[in-house]
C-alpha cells in the first residue's frame, strides 16, 4: 500500500468495506483523516497526494480492525452528536443520530432560555446532557452514570466543548436519594435513553453493537425493566408539570406508555425518530 494515491487507497478500501459496512466510503474516509490528522475535505482538495509506508501501514491497521466489525468511532475515538464533537470509548455506547430525537422532543416542551434544572440519566458519554447545555444555556443540567470511566469521560467531553454540566457517578436516582429535596431542587425535566433491549434480541450479536458494552444496552423484562424503574421513580424527582422523556425500541412504545399511565402520567406522546420509527415516549408529572 507504501506510494499510493489518497485516491487509490481510499477506492480499495471502498471495496473492502462495501462487504461490512452500509457507509464504506464515508468509513474510509474518516478512518484516513484521522490517520492523516485532516477533514475529509483534504482528500477532495489532494487526491493525487502519494502518502508513505507509515501511514499507510497505520490506515491499513485499521482498515483490518474495521473489516471486523469494530466501529468506526471507536477507532477514531470521536463521534459527532448535534452541534458538538464527543469523544467516545469501548466503556459506554456510541451516541447515535437517532437520539437527536430525543433532545429535539425536550427542546419542544421547555423553554430554553429560562433558568430550569435538567437531570439526564444513563449519561454515557454525555451526549444527550451536553446537548441540552448547548442549547438552554441558563440550565442547570447534572448528568448520572453507574460507570466510573463514563463519567470521567462525559466530564473531558464537557471540558472540550466548554460546556458546564454537573456529572456524578450515580445508579440511577441514587446520588440524589440520601436526602429530601427541597421544591426548588426537583427537575423541571428528567431524560434518559437507558438499557432497553431484550438480552435473547438477536441484534446483539450483529453489527456495531457487538462491541458495545451489554450494561448499556440490555435490560430484563424484555427490555423494559430500567425504563420501569425510571419510571416509577422518577415523580420523587419532578416538579409538577415536569416531564420524563425516555428513548425506547420501535416496537415498545405501547409497553412504555402503558408504564406510564400506571404510574399516574399525563399528557403521555410518543415521538418518532428520523427513520419514522417510535423513539421517545413522554409523560408529565400532574400532581
Amino acid at each position: 500500500m507504501a506510494g499510493l494515491r489518497i485516491d487509490e487507497l481510499l477506492k480499495g478500501a471502498y471495496e473492502r468495506l462495501r462487504f461490512v459496512s452500509d457507509t464504506a466510503q464515508l468509513d474510509a474516509q474518516l478512518l484516513l483523516a484521522h490517520v492523516l490528522g485532516v477533514t475529509t475535505a483534504y482528500f477532495y482538495t489532494w487526491p493525487d497526494k502519494r502518502l508513505n509506508e507509515k501511514v499507510s501501514a497505520e490506515f491499513e491497521a485499521l482498515l483490518k480492525r474495521r473489516e471486523q466489525g469494530e466501529p468506526v468511532a471507536y477507532l477514531i475515538k470521536q463521534q459527532a452528536f448535534w452541534s458538538l464533537s464527543l469523544e467516545v470509548a469501548p466503556c459506554t455506547l456510541i451516541p447515535r443520530a437517532d437520539t437527536e430525537c430525543l433532545v429535539e422532543t425536550a427542546l419542544s416542551l421547555i423553554n430554553p432560555r429560562e433558568k430550569l434544572r435538567i437531570l439526564d440519566l444513563g449519561t454515557g458519554t454525555g451526549a444527550i446532557a451536553l446537548a441540552l447545555a448547548s442549547e438552554c444555556p441558563n440550565a442547570q443540567v447534572v448528568g448520572v452514570d453507574l460507570i466510573d470511566e463514563s463519567v470521567a469521560l462525559a466530564r473531558r467531553n464537557a471540558e472540550k466543548n466548554q460546556l458546564i454540566v454537573d456529572f456524578r457517578q450515580s445508579c440511577w436516582f441514587s446520588v440524589l436519594e440520601g436526602s429530601e429535596l427541597e421544591s426548588h431542587e426537583l427537575f423541571d425535566l428528567i431524560v434518559s435513553n437507558p438499557p432497553y433491549i431484550d438480552p435473547n434480541d438477536a441484534h446483539l450479536s450483529q453489527g456495531d453493537v457487538r462491541f458495545e458494552p451489554k450494561s448499556a444496552l440490555v435490560a430484563g423484562n424484555h427490555g423494559l425493566a430500567d425504563i420501569e424503574h425510571i419510571i416509577e421513580t422518577a415523580p420523587r424527582f419532578l416538579k409538577v408539570g415536569a416531564y420524563l422523556l425516555l428513548e425506547h425500541g420501535y416496537d415498545q412504545s405501547q409497553a412504555v406508555q402503558a408504564l406510564f399511565e400506571a404510574k399516574g402520567y399525563g399528557c403521555i406522546k410518543t415521538y418518532q425518530d428520523l427513520g419514522g420509527n417510535d423513539r421517545v415516549t413522554v409523560g408529565c408529572r400532574e400532581s
